[in-house]
């Protein structure tokens, strides 16, 4: 494995990527992890005789090439992720040696200038979202189950997408979403505010689901399909009523609505952090923001009344 080798032998390195796929959990990872190791086979493939050695260098060499390119931060390094993991894979799989695979490992990622806000809703605003799909259809039962899921629980659309009906239990006297397995194969459990449950409830009733996949394709004629709903069709669900809305939206803004309101409402962080799911706080209080006060922001104190 010590050579990457060109698209041309096609099993290799279909191997190559089967090798990392494999290797994580969450369909998200592995569709962006497939596609970042395409990208830098095709890379190395076009500089020159088509064949480069695997090592700390040619990924040093990679990032620079990306860095050239003018991709953001984030981008640079989710594919060279895929590159750290196509190496430990190698590693542990005996195609490696241990050092090589340790050094491209230490390979530093872009830096992150400051942290992007993101979107989110008020109360306002997300009480008007919850209303807009039409309750008298099955279809729009089920897109406010959805919406209920991403605003009530924080759950990412990959999450929501991948629940079924043994999910949805009680604890401690109260409804949750209990054993997810979300990001990095954290197994996690996540309280369900009553509303999201009536939600829920009304549109399993209508579409008679007890088991398997908790949301289905529908039809324009009111079929409903046996499979679990695609991230990427309730990622256009959310742009729809976004769109309704008058708002730039997608799914993962509405899990950061979720822990924007949770926190203005009073919830300690360490409580929004075990909704999430993250691994640290610190991830946390990057995600929310929550350094810069909206509410009473600097500029607010600065004491000037210019005059119109």
């Amino acid at each position: 494995m010590n050579d990457l080798v060109p698209s041309s032998a096609g099993t290799t390195r279909d191997r190559l990527t089967r090798l990392v796929v494999d290797a994580v959990t969450s369909p998200h990872s592995k569709r962006a992890y497939a596609k970042a190791l395409a990208e830098f086979l095709d890379w190395v493939e076009l500089q020159g005789q088509g064949i480069g050695t695997f090592s700390k260098a040619l990924v040093i060499a990679y990032k620079s090439w990306l860095e050239e390119k003018g991709l953001a931060p984030a981008t640079i390094n989710l594919r060279l992720a895929a590159v750290r993991k196509l190496a430990e894979e190698g590693s542990d799989n005996g195609f490696l040696p241990g050092e090589i695979a340790a050094a491209i490992g230490r390979v530093k990622g872009a830096k992150r200038l400051g942290v992007r806000a993101g979107n989110w809703l008020d109360v306002r605003q997300t009480e008007k979202l919850l209303t807009l799909p039409d309750a008298g259809t099955l279809k729009g039962k089920r897109d406010r189950a959805l919406l209920a899921m991403l605003v009530g629980c924080g759950l990412r659309r990959s999450e929501v997408v991948g629940l079924t009906v043994k999910h949805i239990q009680q604890r401690d006297g109260r409804w949750a979403v209990v054993d997810l397995i979300g990001k990095h194969g954290r197994i996690r459990t996540v309280p369900m505010p009553a509303w999201a449950k009536t939600a829920v409830e009304d549109w399993t009733a209508a579409a008679a689901i007890t088991e398997s996949a908790l949301f289905r394709a529908v039809t324009k004629g009111g079929t409903i399909g046996k499979e679990a709903m695609t991230a990427q069709a309730l990622y256009y669900i959310v742009v729809e009523y976004a769109t309704q809305l008058e708002v730039k939206l997608g799914p993962h803004d509405l899990r950061r609505t979720f822990g924007k309101l949770a926190h203005k409402g009073g919830s300690p962080l360490e409580q929004i952090q075990l909704s999430f799911g993250h691994a640290s706080l610190t991830t946390t209080e990057r995600y929310l923001g929550v350094r810069m006060d909206f509410a009473d922001a600097p500029c607010d104190r600065l004491g000037l009344k210019p005059r119109s």
